[in-house]
């Protein structure tokens, strides 16, 4: 074979070529195959090292965006609120919460170094406010043009997300963020409280549960309090309802367990919104006298409450032993001459009362006798221990204080002041004072502070012993006495055996009383055969109108508030109706005498 023939036949050439690797020995093919694995191997680390630096790259990247969101510059007032906690009442029901939504911010460094905006501000700012009618447009042109980064609008929809790009503003940014949502609106706004723009809570329970709701160790377990929704909701809606009839300026109510403090509702009017608070929820600077909605009545308003602590004073006087007979009669058809102040009646009730009389018709005259017997130092340790001179036992940050007569050098009271106090006028109070001071009356003797904790079963505070349990007995059947035929027969509610006491006050400052300004007041407790609840109901200066029979008292207005309240909150609260049971007054019926007083 030639080599023309040869180079025509390819194959043949490189079979020629495998030959002489060949015939050059094996090793050298072991020797070529070494070296193309190990050109494999360093192509394979190159490419390994590369994704390597891109996946650190983009970890800092990641990492440094979520230190310093450019959405929200480090430098901005306006920080992002945290995530928070959900708060709960007793039964679950959620009353705070947080929740994804889309805000509206203005980055003007969205284009580097360029302009802050494609399109003029005031362009700008009336297609915002095509989206959004209720926004100031040349308030928006302003803060457009000040180049100044910042909130334009918290919690916005998603579709209003999507009218916002279309603008097609690369600065009008809607950062995702965890907002704070009250799923029932106004309802507990006084306990709850609210969030401020910075994420902390403010004024209630947001307030006092801040480090809990926002600590990342904490915050995934619910904050759960002691009221009840549904009983929260019966309050407040029959609390509106007395005040727009009675056309008072507030109101405040309470509902307390008298076992353990718990308070199942607490509501003051007027109320405010968390989820959209007004400038006028916070303050009135047009009226710097007039209190804001976020005050809060129940707790931070101090009173002069009267007649309601008349059976307290009788309480301190029957545990004393100064009372040993409800029959004896007290003079009672003429203004009374004590140190100095003359004590009077609303009317006149017969030549004398008995203690049960006195009550039932709220008689001044008689219980400024009891008063002045009792003298000043147990009445001021009565007070003392249901915790009278100090500002009231309950975790709201909102808590007045009383105002607590002086006395001598030793802190004693004189003779008037004693007097005054034992129906009610010298010092004041809040209504949830009261409403503890009423769980002890009628629960066995034992105060207890007003709690917004749910308690556990069994592990109720020990609390301490203010009456014997003998005297809160006496008392229960008094309080019940007072709702069956005297002042407080509007708050009975037919089978829930109810008992109480009327209060009516006139509004006293600086200047004196204002004998056209009055508090109205209903505290009372049922069942009295087996008390589980306090009911308080107050009313900020009610109007004498054809609504309220043309009378402004308690037992025109606070009353029936109280008496349309209990059969809405007894069944939810597992106390049902029934007409046929009662707590035994026997022993007391044959000196009860019918009438009405205040």
């Amino acid at each position: 074979m030639n080599s023309a023939s040869t180079a025509h036949r390819p194959h043949l050439a490189a079979r020629a070529s495998i030959a002489t690797v060949v015939s050059a020995g094996r090793p050298g093919l072991v020797h070529v195959r070494s070296q193309a694995l190990t050109d494999a191997r360093k192509r394979g680390l190159w490419v390994l090292l590369a994704f390597l630096l891109i996946f650190i790259i983009a970890l800092v990247r990641i990492t440094y965006l979520g230190m310093a969101d450019p959405a929200r510059p480090d430098g901005d007032a306006a920080a992002a609120p945290t995530e928070r906690g959900d708060i709960l009442d007793r039964n679950g029901v959620p009353l705070a919460r947080a929740f994804p939504a889309y805000s509206l911010w203005f980055n003007p460094h969205a284009m580097g170094d360029g302009p802050a905006l494609v399109h003029s501000p005031a362009e700008v700012a009336m297609a915002l406010h095509r989206i959004f009618p209720d926004e100031d447009v040349a308030e928006l042109t302003q803060r457009l043009a000040s180049g100044k980064a910042g909130y334009l609008r918290r919690r916005i929809l998603p579709e209003d997300a999507n009218r916002i790009h279309a603008i097609g503003e690369p600065a009008l940014e809607f950062p995702r963020e965890a907002e704070r949502f009250y799923p029932q609106g106004t309802l507990a706004a006084h306990i709850l409280g609210y969030v401020d723009s910075k994420g902390v809570g403010q004024v209630g329970m947001e307030a006092v549960f801040n480090r809990q709701l926002t600590d990342p160790a904490t915050r995934n377990t619910p904050a759960v309090l002691s009221i009840d929704a549904r009983v929260q909701g019966a309050l407040e809606d029959e609390l509106l309802w007395g005040m727009t009839r009675a056309q008072a300026k507030g109101a405040a109510g309470v509902v307390l367990d008298v076992d353990t403090g718990e308070v199942l509702a607490l509501a003051s009017l007027p109320s405010f919104n968390p989820n959209a608070l007004r400038p006028e929820d916070i303050s009135d600077s047009a009226d710097p006298t007039k209190q804001a909605n976020i005050f809060n009545r129940a707790t931070n308003q101090t009173y002069e409450l009267g007649s309601v602590m008349k059976p307290i004073t009788v309480a301190a006087a029957i545990d004393a032993g100064l009372i040993t007979n409800l029959g004896k009669r007290y003079p009672a058809d003429k203004p009374l001459e004590i140190a100095g102040i003359t004590v009077h009646d609303h009317e006149t009730y017969g030549a004398s009362l008995n203690i049960i009389e006195a009550l039932i018709h709220s008689s001044n005259i008689v219980l400024a006798q009891v008063g002045d017997q009792l003298g000043s130092q147990k009445m001021q340790s009565t007070l003392q221990a249901l915790g009278f001179n100090e500002r009231p036992y309950i975790e709201l940050p909102a808590k007045g204080r009383p105002s607590w007569p002086r006395g001598d050098r030793n802190g004693v009271w004189s003779r008037v002041t004693t007097v005054t106090a034992s129906y009610g006028h010298g010092f004041t109070i809040t209504p949830i004072h009261l409403a503890s001071a009423y769980a002890a009356l009628v629960n066995g003797g034992i105060w207890r502070p007003a709690t917004l904790h749910k308690v556990e079963p069994g592990q109720a505070p020990a609390g301490r012993r203010v009456w014997q349990a003998s005297t809160s007995a006496r008392m229960r059947q008094l309080l019940r006495s007072i709702v069956d035929v005297g002042t407080g027969k509007s708050a009975n509610a037919v089978g829930f055996r109810v008992g109480g006491k009327t209060g009516t006050a006139e509004v006293a400052d600086k200047n004196g009383y204002h004998r056209d300004q009055v508090v109205a007041t209903f505290a009372s407790a049922f069942p009295m055969d087996r008390p589980r609840y306090v009911v308080i109901a107050t009313l900020d200066q009610p109007k004498a109108n054809a609504a309220t029979s043309f009378q402004r008292t308690a037992a025109w207005n606070a009353a029936p508030v109280v008496g349309r309240v209990i059969p809405r909150i007894g069944p939810l609260l597992g106390v049902m109706p029934d007409a046929s049971r009662d707590i035994d007054i026997s022993d007391i019926a044959p000196l009860i005498a019918n009438g009405e007083g205040e």
